[in-house]
């Protein structure tokens, strides 16, 4: 697999554990060394471990799960450094999204997500979803 490759799969990892509600999954996709930024849609800017890992528990933590799924997703690597931009797929609506990555101990872990409402499609044919939406 090309280093492309390795940033999509973390990237989908990202959605699966989004989906599924599985905070386990979501904490361990996340950088330990780096410092680590979120901004959900609509929240003020969330910084350091502590303060983003709490806002995903209290997401995913919620009786009723986000049904999620990633489409169009395109990865850039500039060498230790990748960043994926995509659309998000929500029952209440599309967002557009960039998520980054750094590479830790071999394994490329998020270190910043960023989405918000997506309020205009480009005018092209759609590439087939991917298979991580939730049901």
């Amino acid at each position: 697999m090309t280093e492309t490759d390795l940033v999509l799969a973390a990237n989908l990892e990202f959605y699966r554990a989004f989906g599924a509600g599985d905070y386990p999954a979501m904490n361990a996709l996340w950088a330990r060394n780096a410092q680590i930024l979120c901004i959900h849609p609509g929240w003020p800017p969330l910084s350091g471990r502590e303060a983003v890992m709490r806002s995903w528990r209290n997401i995913l933590t919620n009786p009723q799960p986000t049904r999620v799924a990633c489409h169009d997703d395109q990865a850039f690597v500039y060498g230790e450094f990748a960043m994926v931009i995509c659309e998000e797929e929500l029952s209440s609506g599309s967002l557009v999204a960039t998520n980054y990555f750094v590479k830790e101990g071999g394994r490329w872990r998020m270190l910043h997500h960023q989405a918000s409402p997506l309020v205009a499609r480009r005018e092209q044919a759609r590439p087939q979803r991917r298979r991580n939406e939730r049901h």
